[in-house]
C-alpha cells in the first residue's frame, strides 16, 4: 500500500495485483504476512490470526464454482423442476 500526506491528508493506492494465494497458503501464512497483506489493500489488521485468516480468504478467495454447476439434465429456466415450483 502506498500513502502519502498530501496538503495534510492521506490517501490510500489500491495495488495493481490481486494476491494469488490458495486456501491452503491462507492457512499455513504467518501472521505478520497477512496483516502486510491487508494492509496493503486498506483493510482492518485487528484480531486474532484465525480471524484475520477467515477474513483474508472470504476477501480474496474466489467462490468454488464447482459446487454451483447447474445438473447434467438442466435444460434450461423453463424446463426446470425449481422453476415450476417457484412459479406455483
Amino acid at each position: 500500500m502506498e500513502s502519502k500526506k498530501q496538503s495534510g491528508g492521506v490517501f490510500f493506492q489500491m495495488p495493481l495485483h490481486y494476491p494469488r494465494y490458495n486456501k491452503e497458503d491462507y492457512q499455513n501464512m504467518p501472521e505478520w504476512k497477512l496483516d502486510r497483506l491487508l494492509a496493503e489493500y486498506g483493510l482492518s489488521t485487528q484480531g486474532d490470526l484465525a480471524y484475520k485468516r477467515e477474513f483474508a480468504m472470504g476477501a480474496f478467495l474466489w467462490p468454488d464454482f464447482h459446487h454451483y454447476q447447474k445438473p447434467s439434465s438442466y435444460s434450461g429456466c423453463k424446463g426446470s423442476s425449481l422453476y415450476q415450483k417457484k412459479i406455483k
